[in-house]
């Protein structure tokens, strides 16, 4: 991520994290999300390690890999469920990814996703609820947040912090990326996620796009209430999604438009697609093709 790929705009402390060849280390605060989240995040981390900066990372006890084999501080807070728990939920939203879309959205908002989701934002009370952690984040001087959406206690910390924020993701399944950057996305001729339209729309699908919004807003209302609530306990005022997402200094999109169809970006919005790729080896020299007839 060159200096040129960053909006001039946005909070110097953010650029010297993020950007290369810098002279000057920062103090880096990563919130990550657990699973598979989290192993293209340890990629970014360790480059920001190499280079010379200071990370933290707010991890709860119970986890199966964050923070695990980096050489970072790591500091944890308790939780309330066992790890054998955890598990337990989570197959229960593996197993209905094998149903069809719209069973696999109604699970999600009524039954094992909106539980394990539950679970998951419940973490961020147990977080703030450890005062000598909070007491630790305060006095630490960090320059940035570095965090993953699905896990919305990075945005609460990041506000209470009052720190600029960095966030780092494929795509976000919920209306609060075009609502948090004020990025006009034209039902007319940009599809939502899993709707299986194109942008080249007949006038049915445009309509269908627009009810698909519409569901979405109120399926997304309740899957991150919980989230909301622990939010506004925390800030001690009202907080929705979009006032969280709003705040958010940069946006690290791990997608192009190779995968995505074109749409509104705004300038924090940097494309960084491919990072996902790992490297392989070279394939093997071939001598001689031999053609048979």
């Amino acid at each position: 991520m060159a200096p040129r790929d960053l909006p001039a705009f946005l909070p110097l402390s953010v650029c010297l994290l993020l950007a290369s060849g810098c002279a000057q280390a920062g103090r880096l605060l990563v919130v990550p999300m657990d699973g598979s989240h989290w192993f293209t995040m340890q990629s970014v981390v360790e480059k920001l390690i190499h280079r010379g900066h200071e990370v933290v990372t707010v991890v709860p006890e119970v986890s199966w890999q964050l923070g695990k084999s980096l050489n970072l501080t790591m500091k944890t807070y308790s939780t309330s469920y066992t790890l054998e728990e955890f598990n337990r939920k989570f197959k229960f939203i593996s197993d209905a990814q094998w149903i069809t879309p719209e069973q696999r959205i109604v699970s999600l908002i009524t039954g094992s996703g909106k539980v394990l989701f539950k679970l998951i934002y419940s973490n961020c009370r147990s977080l703030f609820n450890n005062k000598k952690l909070v007491e630790y984040l305060k006095q630490s001087s960090f320059d940035a947040v570095f965090l993953d959406p699905f896990d919305v206690c990075g945005l609460t910390v990041a506000k209470y912090l009052s720190l600029p924020s960095v966030i780092f993701s494929r795509y976000f399944f919920c209306h609060h990326l075009e609502a948090g950057t004020q990025c006009p996305s034209p039902l007319s001729y940009v599809p939502r996620l899993f709707s299986k339209f194109t942008d080249t729309m007949t006038f049915m699908e445009r309509m269908s796009n627009i009810v698909f919004y519409m569901e979405e807003h109120a399926f997304c209302y309740y899957l991150f209430k919980t989230a909301t609530d622990i939010a506004s306990e925390v800030l001690q005022t009202p907080m929705t999604m979009e006032d969280l997402f709003s705040q958010v200094s940069i946006w690290l999109l791990r997608t192009d438009f190779v995968l995505d169809f074109p749409r509104p970006v705004m300038p924090n919005m940097v494309f960084i697609g491919g990072i996902n790729c790992q490297q392989r080896k070279p394939l093997l020299k071939v001598c001689c093709l031999f053609f048979s007839t």
